[in-house]
């Protein structure tokens, strides 16, 4: 089940579990849609993925025992142990190659 991080890894803005911009990676590192397209090219700087919208869980109960409610989003901030100049040549040495090849 995804964490649903409440943060950006790279800029540190909220990213609330009804965000329409945060984007995941594989290994659910999160950062927001301004970050993946601006800085990061759609590199996950921490392990070479790409990204996808993260998902929003329902606020609202429509089956039994799924819901925010039920599995909460985390509340834990995350940060990536990268520097912003570590994740843009990182980004770059590899955003040429597509994230199914990578």
């Amino acid at each position: 089940m995804l964490e649903i991080r409440p943060n950006c890894e790279l800029c540190d803005k909220d990213l609330p579990a009804n965000a329409k911009d945060a984007c995941i990676c594989s290994y659910e590192c999160t950062f927001c849609e301004n970050c993946v397209d601006t800085v990061l090219e759609n590199v996950c700087p921490n392990c070479g993925g790409g990204f996808v919208l993260r998902p929003i869980r329902p606020k609202s109960t429509y089956r039994d025992n799924t819901s925010l409610k039920h599995q909460p989003a985390s509340n834990k901030r995350i940060f990536s142990k990268y520097s912003k100049g570590e994740m843009s040549n990182f980004c770059q040495m590899i955003k040429g190659i597509p994230s199914e090849n990578r």
